[in-house]
């Protein structure tokens, strides 16, 4: 199975990408918000350091208790860190485990058309949409640009709070959603290699429905594209430990753990070391293994 991205071809199976989550806005749930380009190209740097694979760059947190930002103000803090990340990534330091992608690819977390229209075709191998892709618009330009585009599920426009509510079967919502939205993005002119698939986490979802979602993610690999596990520090976590997402790394990491056991291919995260570790440490513990990748399951299993 292969991801086309706008600057390469990354082929599965092969050791889960680490996307690290860099908050370029003055808010976060996480309290790991940076201003300044400055800043934020070091923590990039950082990052990729620390072993991502993926630098997932957004300018206004997903949270609906704060305020959405007005499209302008988006574009002008993205804008500065895309156009110095483009310049100056084929500078960052080579990592020293060839398993990690280098460059890193850079992802754009946005989802208001304006704003993908100004930001996308600068720079930008992947456009993280949370807005469950109303319609065509940020798919015609990821199909102009040649950017991959990420589909997460999630009901209703972004920044506003919906109600969580139980599903009757959330696998079966999910997959009669990503049958029509992989339709419509092909349709929009994005080829089917360059989708990813996030099941969207805390989107909507009561916690029996996000764990249910962890323990049968292997049911959306029928689709044949790679799985993106929005694990870091969710509110599930902080739903079975009772504690703030800033404790909740422990709960990350076993997530992680659990995701990589059903096959998941992207870990999205704020605290890249440990995630890093978490996978060297799981895929070690398991030699010898491999990877097997069919429509039906995708997951490390150990040899006879």
């Amino acid at each position: 199975m292969n991801l086309r991205t706008r600057s390469r071809t990354i082929t599965f199976p092969r050791r889960p990408l680490v996307m690290g989550i860099l908050n370029v806005c003055a808010e976060s749930f996480s309290g790991d918000s940076l201003q300044g380009v400055d800043l934020a190209l070091q923590r990039a740097r950082q990052m990729v350091a620390e072993g991502a694979d993926i630098i997932d760059v957004g300018a206004e947190s997903a949270a609906t208790d704060q305020p959405a930002h007005s499209e302008a103000d988006e574009i002008a803090c993205l804008l500065p860190f895309v156009r110095r990340f483009v310049a100056e990534v084929a500078d960052f330091e080579p990592p020293a485990d060839a398993a990690q992608l280098f460059p890193p690819l850079l992802s754009i977390n946005t989802w208001r058309p304006t704003v993908v229209q100004a930001v996308l075709p600068v720079g930008g191998d992947l456009l993280n949409d949370l807005s469950a892709l109303p319609d065509a618009a940020n798919a015609r330009v990821c199909a102009e640009t040649g950017a991959a585009l990420l589909l997460m599920h999630n009901e209703g426009e972004p920044k506003v709070w919906h109600p969580y509510h139980a599903y009757p079967d959330v696998m079966a919502t999910l997959d009669a959603f990503f049958e029509e939205k992989i339709a419509q993005a092909v349709a929009a002119g994005v080829p089917r290699d360059a989708l990813v698939l996030d099941p969207g986490i805390g989107f909507t979802k009561l916690r029996d429905d996000n764990l249910r979602i962890y323990h049968d993610l292997e049911r959306l690999h029928r689709f044949e594209r790679p799985i993106l596990l929005p694990v870091s520090r969710k509110l599930v976590i902080g739903d079975v430990l009772g504690v703030p997402p800033a404790e909740r790394d422990a709960g990350t990491v076993a997530c992680i753990v659990s995701g990589m056991r059903r096959g998941a291919h992207i870990f999205r995260v704020h605290n890249v070391h440990a995630a890093v570790q978490a996978i060297r440490t799981a895929g070690a513990v398991a030699l010898p293994f491999f990877l097997t990748c069919t429509p039906s399951a995708c997951r490390y299993r150990l040899e006879p």
